[in-house]
């Protein structure tokens, strides 16, 4: 696995504050590349929500590796097919949506580590290992160490269950959905309604006495600020198709306040 992926977990552990973005629509690999210039620390691919192929992913995670800016894929569920092939990519970690206890957490590990901490396939001629003659067992130890295994808590029973999913060996990140969460509590959008920061607090709290990071994913600045002056460390704001809109946004907006006749 290439050198960044595990200094941006190193960077984590070390509780140093990470921002990424959610790559939802442009499958192209050059994004990879334009994130990077703009300063992001790292990127989701979605492929939950996403409509992505796996040829289009692994373009995009080979071109980020070329370039050493992590990338990381939302898998569509605890599912050995998707996290086998996107780690094979060489995609520096995973994240699971929606995991609502410890054995959704152990079965992200078992897909993804090798041996004996889980039971991830063994196929060393791929490009998790640039093609590289490498001695297995070492570098199957060293993938174990580095790659980055996110659980997205976005429901009341994640809330609930996240001691518990955070003490899963493993498992680095409690990640929390705000949308899927609010919208379990009967409380869509209302991110700053009592139960959905009380649910925010336990998370962050649950990471720092596990020894681990939380973080979140907001599509605005504001509402992301708060929880990152809250602990948060590992985060997330807009995404590529947000991003885009903003600027566009912004820029028409300056030239008709400019150019008024």
């Amino acid at each position: 696995m290439e050198e960044t992926a595990m200094n941006l977990k190193k960077r984590i552990q070390s509780g140093e504050r990470v921002l990424g973005t959610m790559v939802t629509t442009f499958d192209t690999p050059d994004l990879a590349k334009i994130l990077k210039v703009c300063g992001f620390d790292f990127f989701i691919i979605d492929c939950e929500h996403g409509s992505f192929s796996y040829d289009g992913c692994s373009r995009m995670i080979g071109v980020a590796r070329s370039i050493g800016l992590p990338a990381i894929v939302r898998i569509p569920g605890p599912l050995r097919e998707p996290a086998l092939k996107f780690m094979e990519m060489g995609a520096a970690g995973l994240l699971l949506p929606n995991t609502e206890c410890a054995e959704d957490a152990r079965k992200l590990v078992g897909f993804t580590k090798y041996a004996p901490m889980g039971r991830r396939g063994v196929s060393l001629s791929r490009p998790h290992t640039d093609f590289m003659k490498v001695d297995g067992r070492a570098y199957m130890e060293r993938a174990n160490e580095e790659t980055l295994l996110l659980c997205q808590i976005e429901s009341r029973a994640g809330v609930e269950h996240v001691e518990e999913i955070l003490a899963v060996e493993g498992i680095d990140i409690a990640f929390m959905g705000p949308n899927d969460l609010s919208q379990d509590y009967g409380l869509l959008g209302q991110y700053g309604h009592p139960e959905i920061a009380a649910a925010f607090e336990r998370v962050i709290r649950a990471a720092k006495d596990a020894g681990k990071a939380s973080g979140t994913h907001f599509g605005g600045m504001e509402p992301l600020a708060r929880w990152i002056k809250a602990g948060m460390t590992v985060n997330m704001c807009s995404s590529d198709i947000g991003l885009m809109q903003m600027g566009a946004k912004s820029m028409r907006a300056w030239l008709d306040e400019h150019t008024k006749q």
